[in-house]
């Protein structure tokens, strides 16, 4: 019997991950099934079922590939040495959201919406988000613990509630604009851009 390569089983896992994506994008978190899943990957349900056990994993890996990306851009924002303000990182942040958002296989953040209010009732999905969440809002930590360093922000305020706010204007930008839908990129930085006074 051959032996599976490592390249072989993440690309079976992506193709897995991509047909949930699609079907959640199309049906909605409550109405795709994994039996939805299987038939969308083209894959057998032995398949499937080897990389994930149930839906919520596979809405646990959708969100773990999409915010990834989020870390690879704030391990750029930190490695920068110029003077870093909490305004250039959300900025650049919310443009890497964007970005996401338009991608031509689908908007992974109304998925993330989707799973955040599946969170409140499931707490494997919980637990999942808040892991995820948390890392987002401890690279936030780093950008304030980094502008106080750099004298751009008050040094006398904990950077962990710094990190609070700024993490809110993420969710703020993505309900905002699927919700309301008269929100853009440009106008909401420019409204921060005026709150902040950068």
């Amino acid at each position: 019997m051959p032996k599976v390569t490592d390249e072989h089983r993440l690309a079976r896992r992506t193709q897995i991950v991509a047909a949930a994506r699609h079907c959640v994008l199309v049906e909605g978190f409550h109405k795709t099934t994994m039996a939805d899943v299987i038939r969308e990957s083209g894959l057998s349900a032995g398949a499937v079922y080897g990389y994930f056990k149930s839906k919520e994993e596979i809405v646990a890996a959708i969100a773990e590939d999409a915010l990834s990306t989020v870390d690879e851009v704030f391990q750029k924002i930190l490695a920068t040495e110029e003077t870093l303000t909490p305004l250039m990182a959300l900025e650049t942040a919310l443009t890497h959201v964007f970005e996401v958002a338009e991608r031509p296989d689908g908007d992974v953040t109304r998925i993330a919406v989707q799973a955040w209010a599946e969170a409140l009732r499931n707490p494997e999905i919980m637990a999942t988000a808040s892991g995820k969440y948390t890392q987002l809002r401890t690279n936030f930590e780093a950008v304030a613990r980094r502008a106080q360093a750099d004298g751009t922000v008050d040094p006398d305020v904990d950077p962990r509630y710094i990190a609070q706010v700024m993490f809110g204007l993420v969710p703020g930008f993505v309900l905002q604009r699927l919700l309301i839908g008269d929100v853009t990129l440009e106008s909401y930085t420019a409204g921060m851009r005026a709150l902040l006074r950068q």
